[in-house]
Order: structure tokens, then sequence, then C-alpha cells
């Protein structure tokens, strides 16, 4: 698949311009045809690769989800700085991160979805009208692939704007008929209904691979585990309490775009259904379940491993992946090297248990304040760069200590300094998913493919809509337990009550899936983002209490951020932008704004 990108971008083919395998031997490449971009399945599948392009490359975004948290703390110069003060506006025409006022980052671009959702119509038509070009096998699994892209671009706009236009076939600019141009949205559940039809259609023709694996001249293509996973969380998404209640979350909802109007606790039981569907067929290493190491888990040499369920491909330099320019610390043995723009705050790091599974705030946890990063679980060490922390990366040619603290004495570059310069304002860095082999600031050289879902979200999905659905049985502990497992943590305790359980789980996602783009979306469904995002978030100031010598004690001191944190109850989705309702008067705006 990587290939086939590479070769598509050598052509020069961009979005419905019709390239075929001699397109550099045509003669007058102006004169390209239906005929001559639907003959074959190469030519077809040229087009296909188009559209895999069109899935969003988030190792490339210098701003992520996480930044719209409590998990991070970001610059003010993002969008994530905006969003934080209540700033959102329909006018917004910037999708970019740089201090756009439309929302959560790119991912509420209208215009890049929809663009994508036209080129998957437009290729499911032709395929269908030019089926006698190619093979049944052949025709049968591409538009199962279409399909699921389709639904994959759909979700990823749903779940920040509620419920969408649903549009299945081209629209004909030249009709008569304003309804073919036109769509209204449709509702939250028509929506939602939409999605998981196109994945059902997917999973039960059976024409995809389960599973594809690294060096496969298919991997990066939408596979059956992918499939069942999408419609897993899309299920998941919706139960949660801000849509599945009478009113929804972000307000008054007259059209019904926002939620589904009423509460219905059989859609936790069908999210569980779908979760356990996949942990039955393809789960348990048969083929998908936990990579064993989890500080390697991201690592280019490792993808398609049993845990990646669904990837976007990248090609270094090509396609690459600039994000180790972005985060980890910004001073590596005395040289600059990335803008530090991950910089986990307190409330996470405080999230991070003891080695013994108890929590920092446990007084049998041993948890010494005094010397707070001192026994803590391993995937604190694998993550989160610390204070003291030692700092190797295949790239270097020697070992870093990294030091956040006010030093009067042994000053460092990566003292923490409440400043707008690119050192952490937290007193933390991470090194989750960054490519080892990458030297920070080389531009797009990183090759690791981004994975949008992985297998241990499947578990965390199964053990909280089980749980939600009937309580905390074995198995809802037996998915939990399967993550401590893999994380070096003992099982949880026996006998937890459902709301006990609800917070296990809670923490767990925290923990599990930091940094992975996934906290924006458990506080927004949880219905907890009003609870939560309006609370300034802080850091960790170490400083010795002789400062002129160092002879003191070194003092560990947790002090406020000082930046704006404001949410407002139209802020559960994003608004539609002004400029869409503006050229189509059917489509709604969603509510409070």
């Amino acid at each position: 698949m990587k290939r086939l990108i590479y070769i598509m971008l050598l052509a020069g083919c961009v979005p419905f311009f019709s390239c075929t395998k001699d397109f550099l031997e045509n003669k007058d490449k102006t004169q390209l045809t239906d005929e001559m971009q639907w003959s074959t399945e190469g030519d077809a599948d040229i087009f296909l690769n188009d559209i895999y392009s069109s899935l969003p490359n988030y190792w490339n975004q210098p701003e992520n989800l996480d930044n719209f948290t409590d998990d991070n703390d970001a610059g003010f110069y993002y969008t994530s700085y905006n969003w934080k003060q209540g700033i959102v506006s329909p006018a917004g025409t910037d999708y970019t991160v740089w201090g756009g006022i439309t929302g959560s980052g790119d991912l509420t671009n209208w215009p890049a979805t929809f663009t994508a959702v036209r080129k998957c119509n437009t290729f499911m038509a032709k395929v269908q009208a030019y089926a006698a070009n190619f093979s049944d096998s052949w025709r049968q699994r591409r538009l199962d692939e279409v399909r699921f892209l389709r639904a994959f671009f759909y979700s990823e706009l749903w779940m920040h704007l509620g419920g969408l236009p649903i549009i299945t076939n081209v629209p004909d600019r030249n009709a008569g008929d304003s309804s073919q141009l036109y769509y209204p949205r449709s509702t939250f559940v028509q929506t939602v209904d939409f999605i998981t039809s196109d994945l059902d259609t997917v999973i039960l023709n059976a024409h995809l691979a389960v599973k594809y694996n690294r060096g496969d001249a298919d991997a990066g293509r939408a596979t059956l585990g992918a499939a069942l996973a999408l419609k897993g969380w899309v299920q998941l998404y919706a139960a949660s309490p801000a849509y599945n209640a009478a009113q929804a979350a972000a307000g008054a909802d007259p059209h019904h775009v926002a939620g589904y109007g009423q509460f219905d606790a059989n859609r936790w039981a069908a999210a569980a259904a779908t979760f356990r569907q996949f942990l039955d067929q393809f789960g348990n290493g048969h083929p998908y379940g936990l990579f064993p190491d989890l500080s390697a888990l991201w690592y280019e040499a490792n993808e398609y491993n049993s845990e990646m369920v669904w990837d976007r491909q990248v090609v270094a330099v090509t396609m690459g992946s600039s994000f180790e320019q972005y985060g980890g610390p910004v001073w590596i043995n005395g040289a600059y090297y990335t803008w530090g723009n991950y910089n986990p705050t307190q409330e996470l790091v405080d999230q991070f248990q003891m080695a013994n599974g108890k929590s920092i705030e446990d007084p049998a946890s041993g948890y010494n304040p005094q010397h707070p990063y001192v026994g803590r679980e391993p995937r604190f060490y694998q993550w989160i760069v610390y204070d003291g922390a030692p700092y190797k990366m295949n790239w270097m040619d020697k070992q870093d200590t990294i030091y956040t603290r006010i030093d009067k004495v042994r000053p460092s570059k990566n003292q923490i300094d409440f400043g707008t310069d690119d050192v952490s304002n937290t007193g933390y860095y991470f090194k989750k998913r960054l490519n080892p082999l990458v030297r920070p600031g080389g531009g797009t050289i990183s090759g690791a493919n981004f994975i949008y879902y992985r297998y241990a979200e499947v578990l965390l999905g199964y053990a909280e809509a089980q749980n939600e659905a009937v309580g905390p049985d074995a198995s809802v502990y037996d998915a939990m337990n399967q993550l401590r497992a893999r994380a070096g943590l003992p099982d949880l305790p026996p006998a937890l009550s459902k709301d006990g359980m609800r917070t296990a789980i809670y923490h767990e996602r925290r923990v599990e899936l930091c940094f992975e783009n996934k906290r924006f979306y458990d506080l927004i469904r949880w219905k907890t983002a009003e609870q939560l995002l309006i609370h300034d978030r802080h850091g960790m100031k170490i400083s010795n209490s002789i400062p002129g010598d160092n002879s003191g004690v070194w003092q560990y001191e947790v002090v406020p951020l000082n930046h704006p944190h404001v949410f407002l109850q139209k802020m559960y989705l994003n608004p539609i932008p002004q400029d869409v309702i503006d050229r189509n008067s059917r489509v709604v705006q969603n509510p409070g704004y």
C-alpha cells in the first residue's frame, strides 16, 4: 500500500483527474477519459489510492486533540488556547491549528470531509458502471474498502458536529433539482445508523481480510477487524451520556442533530455485543492481541503488530511524519531539537499509579511526595519525561538526563520558566509514540504509521459497554486485567460495584490511551467536560531550599499554570461553518451557536 501511494504521487495524480498506469506515456494528458480511468483494476486502484491518501495524517499536527483536554498544556498561539477561552465561532474558516476559531483543530473540516465522501461515492458508482472491466473478487473487495472509508470519514466529523447530510450518490451539478446538490442535515440517529449500516455491510460480506501483517502487499487497506472496531466505537460513543439522554449535552435540540432525545440502555448492550464479537472472532491473538512491549508498540519496525487494528500509511520524507519535531524534550544534550508542544499536566502525571497498583492518594501506596518519581508503574517511565529522567533515543550519540528543576547552580535549558518559549510550563515532557530512530527537526522523515485504533481500545470499549449494560461481570474483569497485566500492574480488586468499575475504566482509559487523541472524545461523550475543563491545570515547580549552593532540600510544589479554561454547554459540539449554511440553507446550526 505504501508503494502504491508513492507511485501515485510520483505520477502526479490528483483528485478527480484520471490517472492510468501508462499516464506518463500519454501524448495528450488532457484527453484522459472515464473509459481510461476505469478500464482496468490497476487504473481504478490509482483512484482508490487517492482516497486512502485523504485519510488524516494526525502525525503532522503541531497541536493534537490532547491539547484541548486536561492532560496537556499547549502554546498560546494554537486553536486550543482560543477554544479553552470559549472562543468558538461558526464564522471561522481557518481549519488549521494556528489560532483558528472553528473548534477542535482541523477535525471539523467540513469541506475536506465531504470531498473525501464524494470521492468514495464516485469510486463506487464508477466501479459498478464499469463492472465488466473488473473481476468479481476485486470489485467486491474494493467496494467494501470504500464503504469502510466512507464510514470512517463520516465518523470523524460526526463526533464533532453531530448529525450530517447523508450523501451516497454523485451529485449532478447540471440537474435542475436543487435537492441533488443541497442536502439537509440528517438527525443524530440517522447518521449513526448510516455509519453502522455501511460497516455492517462490510462485516457481513466478509470480502476483506481480517488483518494484514507487516510486509503484506495490501497492508494499509481496510480490514474486517477495522470495520468491527470502528462500529463498536461509534456505538459506544453514541450510547454515552452526552447523547443517550432525554436532552443532548449541547442543549436544546429541536432538529434532533445533537443526540437521541431519549435514553435507551440497550445502546450499551449493542456496543458491548459488537466488541464481544471482535474479541470472540478475532481476539486473544487470533490474530489480534495485546503487543507485549508498550514502549515499542508504535515503532516503525513493529508496524502491523498484533495490536494494530486501523492505521494510516506513512512513507518517510515523501508522505512522512514530523511528529518528533513537535514533542519531547526541547533541549537534548545541550542542543535545541523540538517545539516541546506535548507537556503532560500534573493532573495526568498523578493518574499513573505506583508499581503496586495503588493510587498515589492511597496511604498504603508508598508514595513519597518528596520523591514523587520513585516506585511508579512501568507506563510512567515508558511515556513520561520527568525531572531527572534518563533520556536516550537510538539516534542519540549518548544518553542525556532531563532536568526541569529551577537550579541556580547548574541550570538546565529545559528548566521550567513559565514563559512563552518552547520549554515546558508543566515540568514534564512525553516520549510516548516518538520514533527512536528519527532525529527531531528534520522534517517529515519518520515513516511510522499513525494508529487510529488498537486492540487495547477494543478491550476498554467492551469493558465499559458491558459494565454499563450488566455490571462488572467476569468478562469485564478479564478485559481490564489483561490490560493491567501487560502494563505490569496487579489485577483490579474483586467485588467492585458498577460505579467502582466505571471509575476504574475511566482511569485506565486516561492512562493507557494518553496522548493518542482519545481523552477529548471521552470527556465529551461522558459529559464530564463541563466539570473538568473549567479549572486551571497545574505543573511541578522544583527548587532548592538553599538555592545559592543547593545545600538544602529539593522542594516539590504543584503550581497553577495560569491559563484560561472555559467550557460552555454549546462546546459539546462544534459549530457548523457559517459558509456552509450560507451556501446551503437546508443545513441547520448546532445548539447554542
